[in-house]
């Protein structure tokens, strides 16, 4: 059991959950300590994919607490030291252009910023259908970033949604071990 204390933060990409939520269990049996974190967004909103109230059962089930899912709940990250790392999974162009620019205006944001005052590294997965475009520039603003780590990413789907890219979420636990010793797990841009 790792002794390390790991910060899980779910956005939308609701289409990604059922994948990022494998990962996740997974990684909650792995860790002594994990403290999950919901955008409102994806605490709240029921979808084809499934009802978020069973979502949050879930996800705060396995990890034996309730879900970090405000604001004021999110800011004592940083200054408590509360993680060792913060996942960011799925990770949407919305989060991406929000983190890339300074926006904090919601409970992963302000998890990111906060976790970030105490120099410790933060693990985004892609899921953004317009991460070649329009999120373009803001992947490559965090890509250069001191404590930014990326889970290996490609298009999921070059013919039909050429600006798509999405993380492989099974490397998400490769990607916080390299990110704990302060390595970029590669190679990063995923082959099909």
């Amino acid at each position: 059991m790792r002794k390390e204390t790991l910060g899980f933060a779910f956005c939308g990409s609701f289409c990604t959950h059922k994948r990022v939520l494998e990962e996740y269990l997974r990684l909650t049996g792995e860790y002594e300590t994990v403290i999950p974190i919901l955008s409102e967004i994806s605490a709240e909103t029921d979808t084809r994919f499934g009802a978020a109230a069973e979502f949050l059962h879930t996800i705060e089930e396995a990890a034996g607490r309730a879900a970090v899912r405000t604001i004021p709940a999110a800011e004592p990250v940083g200054p408590k030291k509360l993680l060792d790392v913060l996942v960011v999974a799925p990770c949407t162009g919305n989060t991406i252009g929000k983190l890339a620019n300074g926006i904090t205006d919601s409970a992963v944001t302000l998890a990111v910023k906060a976790h970030l005052r105490n120099n410790r590294p933060v693990v985004l997965a892609v899921s953004s259908n317009d991460a070649l475009s329009a999120n373009a520039e803001n992947i490559g603003k965090l890509l250069v970033r001191k404590n930014y780590y990326f889970v290996p990413f490609g298009q999921d789907d070059p013919v039909g949604k050429p600006c798509s890219l999405v993380a492989d979420m099974s490397k998400i636990g490769e990607t916080v071990a390299e990110a704990l010793k302060g390595k970029q797990l590669q190679p990063l841009l995923l082959r099909e």
